[in-house]
């Protein structure tokens, strides 16, 4: 009666134990299976480290209420004619100065307002932009690329020139000080080295020089590759699709000759800094100025020095 009585309470604990553990065991599947269903589309962050790469915007957004200064500058050409040791390598001159806020509404949703000397004619510019993060790349590749709305206004604040009609400031009125930048940032970070960017572009001003074209797309492309811990290698170019027989005219009358934007720079992590030490041929820090107006050939050393100075704030109120 025992043994039958000890074998009857083993063998309903030993099933007691049986279903428990199948209990068990199902539950910390389902949970992993839920887990890797949470962190399967998880997000790419940080595929670059700036919200500028060296001449053109990244995809990167701030965070909500967060604040990014930065101060980007340009010399004087390296080499050439206008360059050389008379010119200090061109740290003499500059050509551009830009001090700029952004603020980050959301996570997704970046302002900014910017002052810039300006390049060309067309200086003391004012500029106010967007920024908003639409679609970003996950870990898994659901979504494989991230995309990011760019847009700016910028109003040229230089005396108008009446005299000459032909010019590029022979202003009538405010509407005509107006210019428009409108991108799509196509970005994808292929591991943690290496991200690459496409950016097409468009570019509206709203009174050119004669002939000058007032709407101008352009295809922007750009890389980041990371080399040690704090230090990258960047580069970005732009390739502007002008009319050919404006073009020509413009070239002819002003004798020179328009060349395509392409910066190589070293981007350094200094914790809450970003420093990019750049060369470019683009004389212009604006999107309405370096893409329609580049006039510098690296091959005839007609490159200069440039960096650009991020310092990040958080705006958060401390509970």
């Amino acid at each position: 009666m025992k043994i039958k009585t000890f074998k009857s309470r083993f063998l309903i604990l030993f099933a007691v134990l049986t279903v428990s553990a199948i209990q068990v065991f199902g539950q910390e599947e389902l949970e992993k299976e839920l887990n890797n269903q949470e962190t399967s589309h998880e997000k790419v962050l940080a595929t670059f480290k700036s919200t500028k790469l060296i001449n053109g915007p990244t995809n990167e957004t701030l965070y909500k209420n967060e604040l990014d200064f930065k101060v980007d500058h340009r010399f004087g050409d390296i080499a050439g004619t206008n360059g050389g040791v008379r010119r200090f390598f061109g740290l003499d001159n500059s050509t551009d100065v830009r001090i700029g806020f952004e603020y980050g509404m959301t996570d997704n949703l970046t302002v900014g307002i910017a002052r810039a000397k300006g390049a060309t004619a067309v200086q003391q510019l004012y500029e106010g932009s967007v920024k908003y993060r639409l679609i970003q790349q996950t870990t898994d590749n659901r979504i494989p690329v991230a995309i990011t709305l760019f847009g700016s206004n910028t109003i040229a604040g230089v005396q108008a020139n009446r005299d000459d009609p032909t010019s590029p400031i022979a202003y009538d009125g405010f509407k005509d000080r107006m210019n428009w930048v409108a991108q799509m940032i196509i970005a994808r970070k292929f591991n943690s080295n290496f991200s690459f960017i496409l950016t097409p572009s468009y570019v509206h001003r709203n009174f050119t020089a004669f002939r000058d074209q007032n709407d101008l797309f352009a295809l922007g492309a750009g890389g980041r590759l990371k080399f040690t811990k704090r230090m990258a290698l960047v580069v970005d170019y732009f390739l502007p699709f002008r009319n050919k027989s404006d073009k020509q005219y413009l070239e002819q009358v002003n004798a020179t000759k328009f060349y395509n934007p392409l910066g190589i720079g070293l981007e350094i992590e200094t914790g809450g800094h970003v420093f990019h030490l750049n060369f470019t041929n683009a004389t212009a820090i604006e999107e309405i100025q370096y893409i329609p107006s580049t006039t510098s050939s690296w091959l005839k050393g007609q490159y200069r020095w440039g960096f650009s100075i991020s310092r990040r704030f958080s705006m958060a109120h401390k509970k």
